[in-house]
């Protein structure tokens, strides 16, 4: 197990909020904190989690993965 403030304890954390951050809110402006998490929110249930390509997916997105996975058990 890796230390406290040792960057590898949560790596895939941090590889997400990087993708989010360059993806999405670095080319957004917020005017107040609940909009913030409510365009978040969108991007990541409306785009991350369904239509985006994933390399951890052979470069499919989640949802064309679930469907070959539910078409070939």
């Amino acid at each position: 197990m890796s230390g406290k403030g040792d960057c590898y304890d949560n790596a895939v954390m941090e590889s997400f909020f990087g993708t989010l951050k360059n993806e999405w809110v670095h080319h957004q402006q917020y005017q107040s904190r609940y909009q913030a998490r409510s365009d978040i929110f969108k991007y990541i249930e409306g785009f991350y989690n369904t239509v985006r390509l994933h390399s951890s997916l052979g470069y499919m997105s989640p949802n064309e993965f679930e469907a070959k996975y539910h078409d070939n058990p």
